[in-house]
């Protein structure tokens, strides 16, 4: 029976290529949709890992979610310098670090913080730590190396940035590996981004907490800019650009205002403390892992609905390539009606059909698992490259369940033209 389902594949080799081809291809739209989605949840799930809490203006927890932890630029208010010194000085609070970005070196995004950012990230896999208002440190991804210099450049160049030509920063270091947005960032003390968007060092509280929502260039930069010569010279001793990086001017009561602060609390119970008491009229606190499980639900929504459609069009080609079989066994009538006459019994007809047709539907069942593995990879390849969220691939135990099923379908649907060869009359046959 082997032997005869293999010379008449043999002999129909294109006529079966074509059938596994179709049934790859819709087989693979379902398993490439459940993947990329996990894929998408477990990446963004790990790269909000490091960011615990998040503190910033009041508006959107989305936005500030995506702002903080993916580095996404928009137009954010300003959170007061003195928010940021009392979470400092916050005994619930193991470190709290600024947040303040918009300018960009090539298509990587310039992040102003501190040092304890850097070391919540992992710590350093190169070089040393910024110490100085002109030195930066740079993600894994970024394909800068230690002592390269570069000019800032405020917004991306092709939404018409411009440069900050008075203000040079020098590679010192390199961040270990994240698979966050954050290997693509170049971090810089927030005193530099003070400083080069003429940010007063010891500015007043009213001047610190005002909101640019309506500025248009506000959500690149997320400061406040004047471009004068002045400005930069009533920055105090920050405006020296070799001037050591001083953690108790970040943490003044009347440094300039920030778009988020990143917060590690100390225990669970510190967290939801420090989540409740800033979540008020003019400040927002959100846990992004919570802010993620929102977005997961929407994710969801969209997986069953384009599941839906791969289940549709796998049953439109169910449907197609079970037509094509049965028409097949119809030109195959007189061959059928052969072996009957020569004394094969009729459960050797049914098996020997059987088997060709799901041989030919579970192997395109096979080829659609690697193809829909595939197109996963390559997705996620593609937006870990765009946004440098790590996006794990892989199958679970809970895929085995639908893949059984597709093959227990698989197994009735050949039966159908078995069956029919099963009743076929020899007579019959060899007269028609």
């Amino acid at each position: 029976m082997f032997r005869l389902v293999a010379a008449d594949l043999r002999r129909n080799a294109l006529g079966a290529l074509a059938i596994v081809l179709i049934v790859a291809f819709a087989a693979a739209l379902g398993v490439a949709v459940t993947l990329q989605e996990r894929a998408l949840r477990l990446g963004s799930a790990r790269a909000a890992a490091a960011f615990p809490v998040v503190v910033g203006a009041a508006g959107s927890e989305t936005q500030l979610m995506l702002s903080a932890v993916f580095l996404q630029p928009a137009p954010l208010g300003l959170v007061p310098g003195k928010v940021l010194s009392s979470l400092a000085a916050d005994p619930r609070v193991a470190w709290a670090a600024p947040v303040g970005f918009g300018d960009f070196v090539e298509d990587y995004p310039i992040v102003g913080t501190t040092q304890a950012l850097i070391d919540g990230l992992g710590g350093l896999r190169g070089g040393q730590g910024f110490t100085r208002l002109d030195q930066a440190v740079v993600g894994a991804a970024v394909q800068l190396r230690t002592g390269d210099r570069f000019h800032p450049l405020h917004g991306q160049a092709s939404s018409g940035g411009h440069m900050h030509g008075e203000t040079t920063y020098e590679v010192v270091g390199r961040l270990a590996p994240t698979g966050t947005p954050w290997d693509r960032a170049v971090l810089v003390p927030i005193e530099a981004v003070w400083r080069t968007h003429g940010m007063e060092a010891h500015a007043g509280e009213e001047h610190a907490g005002e909101e640019h929502a309506d500025d248009p260039h506000a959500g690149d930069a997320h400061v406040e800019e004047t471009h004068t010569e002045a400005a930069v010279a009533g920055a105090g001793p920050a405006a020296d650009p070799h001037a050591g990086v001083d953690a108790a001017r970040v943490t003044a009561a009347g440094a300039p205002g920030v778009p988020a602060i990143v917060v590690k609390p100390r225990s669970i119970a510190d967290a939801y403390k420090l989540r409740q008491e800033w979540r008020t009229d003019t400040t927002l606190a959100l846990f992004p892992a919570e802010v993620l499980t929102r977005l997961y639900a929407t994710l969801g929504d969209a997986r069953r609905v384009l599941s839906a459609v791969a289940m549709g069009a796998q049953a439109l080609v169910a449907a197609a390539i079970l037509l094509v079989i049965l028409l097949h066994v119809g030109q195959r009538r007189r061959q059928i009606g052969a072996l009957r006459a020569f004394g094969a019994p009729r459960l050797a007809v049914f098996a020997v059909v059987w088997m060709e047709g799901f041989a030919l539907l579970g192997l395109g069942l096979l080829a659609g698992v690697g193809l829909g593995y595939g197109a996963a990879l390559a997705i996620a390849a593609r937006l870990q490259a765009q946004s440098g969220v790590a996006l794990p691939v892989l199958f679970t135990a809970d895929d085995l369940t639908p893949l059984l099923l597709l093959a227990g379908a698989t197994a009735v649907l050949a039966t159908i033209p078995a069956l029919l060869a099963y009743r076929q009359s020899p007579a019959a046959a060899l007269r028609g």
